[in-house]
C-alpha cells in the first residue's frame, strides 16, 4: 500500500471513523498517531509514512468485515502446505506435489461468504480463485465445519521459497495482511534458513497470531517426535517467537489435524486473532517509531533547574554588584540629604567617593554560554536523538542573540539611583532652619555690638533672634535625626527593586530564548512517548 503524507494526516486524523473507536485497540491505534504527530519533522517522513500505513491497513481490516477472520497457510515447497489446506477445507482444492500450478496467486476459502467479497476484494485475491464454501452443493449437515468455521477466510499462499519472483512478492503482500499465519514445516527443512531469517525473525512482535505446525510427523519415528518439536520450539525461540504454538501433524494420515482446526476454531470464535493481528501491526509499527525517535523515558525541566541557571547568568552580568552599589549609592545620597548641612559638609569627602551612580558592567559571554550549554545538554538526556539534536543546535543558534538581548536590555534598566522628591524637601527645609539659625545669631550679635540687645523683641522673656536661631538648630537636628529614620528603608527598597527589575530582563529573555523552546521540545518528545507506550498496550 502507498500512502501519501496528505492520506497520512488524513488516516491519522480520522481515526474517530474506525470500527475501534472506544477500544483498547482504538486507543493503540490514537497513540500511535499521536507518537507521530510529535515525531513529524523531527523523524523521517518516509517512515512516518509507513507506520500511518501500517496503521492504516491493521485498522481498515477491521473496517472491511469484523466478522471474518483471514488465516493464511504458508510453507515451502514440499512442505505439504497445499495438501493441509485441502484437509482443513475438506475439499481437493489446491494442488499437491508436482501438480502445483504456477500462478502467483493465492486461493481463498469462504466460510460464510455474507460480507466477504469487499475483504477478498482487499486482499488481492481474484474471483477465479475464491471458493465460496457455503455456497458449495454439499449442506451444512454434511459439513460439520461449516458453523465452526463460520467466518474463517483461509488462503492457500504460494510457496514461499519458490524460484518465481512474484511468489514471493505474494507471499510476502499477504503475510503482512492476514490475522492468524499457519507455517508449515517438513521434518527434513524446518531449520531452512530461507523461513527464519525471512519471516519468523521479522515477525518477532507477531508471535500471538502464528501457528507452526510440524507436518509428514508421520514420517518420524514415534519416539523421536516430541524431540523434533521441541527443536522446533528452540529455533522459534531464538527468533524471538518463544510463545508459539507448535503442533506436529500430518495432512496425509489426519494426525493432529483436529488439534489444528480446533486451534483455527479457537481463535476465530474469540475473535482472538483478528485483534491480535492489529495489535501486534500496531505492536511493530510503534516499535519502529520509538527506534527512530527514542526509548529514553521523558523528564521534565524542574524549575529549580531554571532558577539555578537564571541565577548564574544573574552573576554574569554583576547583577548583584549593581544592586550592592545601589544600595550603597542611594544610601549614601539620601543621608547625605537629609542630614543637619554643617555635618553633611564635613562627611562629604568620604561620601563622594561611594555616590557614584552604579552601572550594569559587560556581560560574561562565556559564564552565560557554558550555563545555557549545560542546562541544554541535561535536558538532551531526557530525549531522543532527533529532539536531543533539535534542542543543542537550537541553543546554540540563539546563544549570540541572547547575548546581544542581555547586554541591551539589562542596559535599559532604570535602576533608580535618583532620590525621591521628598528628600529634596528635607534637604530644602534643612538650609532654611540653618538659615533661620544664623539669622538669629547675626541678628542677636548685630544688637550686642550695637548696645541695642535690651531693645530685642522678647518672647518669655527671651530676645526673639536667640529664640529663632535656637528653634531653628532644634529642628534642624530633630528633621536630621526623623530624616535618617525615613531613609533607612529607601537604600535597600531601590536596592530590591533594581535587583527584581534586573533579575525580571534575565527571567524574561532567558525563558523566551532557552526554557521555552527547551520545554516545547520536552512536551513534543513526552507526548510522542506517551503515544507510542499507549500504542503498545501501556508498556
Amino acid at each position: 500500500m502507498t500512502t501519501s503524507s496528505t492520506s497520512t494526516t488524513g488516516s491519522a486524523d480520522g481515526r474517530g471513523d474506525l470500527a475501534t473507536r472506544g477500544t483498547a485497540l482504538g486507543d493503540r491505534v490514537a497513540g500511535l498517531a499521536d507518537a507521530s504527530a510529535a515525531a513529524r519533522g523531527r523523524i523521517s517522513d518516509g517512515l512516518l509514512d509507513d507506520v500511518a500505513a501500517a496503521a492504516e491497513k491493521a485498522t481498515g481490516r477491521l473496517r472491511l468485515s469484523a466478522r471474518h477472520t483471514v488465516v493464511a497457510i504458508a510453507g515451502a515447497t514440499g512442505s505439504g502446505k497445499s495438501s493441509t489446506y485441502n484437509a482443513l477445507t475438506g475439499l481437493e482444492l489446491s494442488s499437491v506435489g508436482i501438480r502445483r500450478p504456477t500462478t502467483s496467486w493465492a486461493t481463498a476459502v469462504v466460510w460464510g461468504s455474507e460480507g466477504a467479497g469487499e475483504l477478498l476484494e482487499w486482499l488481492g485475491i481474484p474471483p477465479r480463485h475464491q471458493t465460496m464454501r457455503d455456497s458449495m452443493l454439499d449442506s451444512r449437515q454434511r459439513d460439520p465445519d461449516a458453523t465452526e468455521l463460520d467466518g474463517v477466510v483461509l488462503l492457500d499462499l504460494p510457496d514461499h521459497d519458490s524460484t518465481e519472483v512474484s511468489h514471493h512478492l505474494e507471499v510476502d503482500r499477504l503475510v503482512a495482511s492476514t490475522d492468524l499465519m499457519v507455517w508449515i514445516l517438513d521434518p527434513q527443512k524446518y531449520a531452512d534458513a530461507a523461513v527464519h531469517d525471512r519471516y519468523f525473525k521479522k515477525l518477532a512482535t507477531h508471535q500471538d497470531v502464528i501457528v507452526v505446525a510440524l507436518n509428514h510427523i508421520d514420517t518420524v519415528p514415534v519416539e523421536r517426535r516430541q524431540a523434533m518439536i521441541d527443536d522446533v520450539r528452540r529455533l522459534l525461540a531464538a527468533d524471538g517467537l518463544p510463545l508459539v504454538t507448535v503442533l506436529g501433524i500430518s495432512a496425509r494420515e489426519g494426525i493432529g489435524m483436529d488439534t489444528l482446526r480446533e486451534e483455527i476454531r479457537r481463535r476465530v470464535q474469540d475473535k482472538a486473532a483478528m485483534n491480535a493481528r492489529v495489535a501486534a501491526d500496531l505492536e511493530a509499527a510503534a516499535g519502529r517509531l520509538e527506534q527512530a525517535g527514542g526509548a529514553t523515558p521523558a523528564v521534565e525541566l524542574r524549575a529549580e533547574r531554571v532558577r539555578d541557571l537564571e541565577d548564574v547568568v544573574a552573576d554574569a552580568a554583576g547583577v548583584s554588584a549593581v544592586v550592592d552599589g545601589i544600595e550603597r549609592t542611594v544610601g549614601v545620597r539620601a543621608r547625605a540629604a537629609v542630614a543637619w548641612p554643617p555635618f553633611a559638609l564635613l562627611r562629604r569627602g568620604d561620601d563622594d567617593e561611594s555616590s557614584e551612580a552604579p552601572q550594569v558592567a559587560p556581560l560574561d559571554r562565556s559564564s552565560v554560554d557554558t550555563s545555557v550549554r549545560g542546562l541544554v545538554d541535561e535536558a538532551a538526556e531526557g530525549v531522543g536523538p532527533p529532539w536531543a539534536g533539535d534542542l543543542r543546535s537550537a541553543a546554540a543558534g540563539r546563544l549570540p542573540a541572547l547575548g546581544d538581548a542581555l547586554s541591551r536590555e539589562l542596559g535599559r534598566v532604570d535602576l533608580g539611583a535618583r532620590l525621591p522628591f521628598w528628600v529634596g524637601a528635607v534637604r530644602l527645609l534643612h538650609w532654611v532652619l540653618l538659615l533661620a539659625v544664623l539669622g538669629g545669631l547675626v541678628w542677636w550679635g548685630a544688637a550686642l555690638v550695637q548696645g541695642t540687645a535690651d531693645d530685642l523683641p522678647a518672647v518669655a522673656g527671651a530676645p526673639l533672634p536667640a529664640i529663632v536661631a535656637v528653634a531653628g538648630l532644634v529642628l534642624g537636628l530633630l528633621l536630621a535625626v526623623v530624616g535618617r529614620v525615613l531613609v533607612g528603608g529607601l537604600a535597600r527598597s531601590r536596592a530590591d527593586a533594581a535587583d527584581e527589575d534586573l533579575r525580571d530582563v534575565v527571567h524574561r529573555l532567558l525563558d523566551a530564548e532557552i526554557v521555552v523552546p527547551v520545554t516545547r521540545e520536552i512536551a513534543s518528545y513526552t507526548a510522542f512517548r506517551r503515544g507510542i507506550a499507549t500504542a503498545r498496550g501501556g508498556r
